[in-house]
């Protein structure tokens, strides 16, 4: 899953640990899911947008590679 935590999270000046501890998970399942490796679910991917203040498609919808409309 593409997904853009990591560039949210430095936005916010948040390291992976309080994120984390801000959303009640593990550090480890912020490192997973940044690296695509783990598919959060919906609850979290909106816990982890509150706490970065960005909505569910600005973090989580993939952008649209070469649209040849």
């Amino acid at each position: 899953m593409e997904n853009k935590v990591k560039i949210s999270r430095l936005q916010v000046n948040l390291t992976q640990q309080q994120l984390a501890e801000k959303i009640n998970v593990t550090r480890q399942t912020i490192s997973l899911i940044e690296k695509g490796k783990y598919n959060p679910s919906l609850k979290l991917c909106i816990d982890i947008c509150r706490a970065v203040n960005k909505t569910l498609d600005d973090v989580f919808w993939p952008e649209k590679e070469g649209n040849d409309e």
